[in-house]
């Protein structure tokens, strides 16, 4: 079977820890606004990162609902609507930037640090 036009990474798990992963993951770039991770997982977590912090700007309860299904940390959530939403207010996406921080020692997988952009 040829995986013509089939997007997103598996990063060799089932679907449920995948999903858990990228959570994960995208809960820690709004918590620190700058972390190290491999490039794929990187590549993987910006649009949905994006997604969110669109969400934090819009600040309706209606969004905040949606980003609650996705990140299961109110204290992230409340950080993504009352700091970093309003700080991108001006800004038409483009809200995150991924540097290549060449290969890691242990096992010489292509590392990068996803960062949120400074305020508009």
């Amino acid at each position: 079977a040829m995986r013509h036009k089939v997007a997103g990474r598996k990063f060799d798990r089932p679907g449920d820890a995948r999903r858990a992963l990228l959570r994960g993951l995208v809960a820690d770039l709004l918590r620190h606004e700058r972390m190290k991770t491999t490039e794929p997982k990187a590549k993987e977590i910006r649009p949905i990162a994006e997604k969110m912090i669109t969400l934090g700007k819009d600040g309706t309860v209606h969004a905040r609902r949606q980003a609650l299904a996705y990140i299961n940390d109110k204290d992230v959530v409340k950080k993504l609507f009352e700091e970093i939403g309003p700080r991108y207010a001006s800004r038409p996406g483009g809200y995150t930037r991924i540097i290549k921080l060449g290969p890691r020692l242990g096992d010489g997988a292509s590392m990068a640090q996803v960062e949120l952009v400074e305020g508009a």
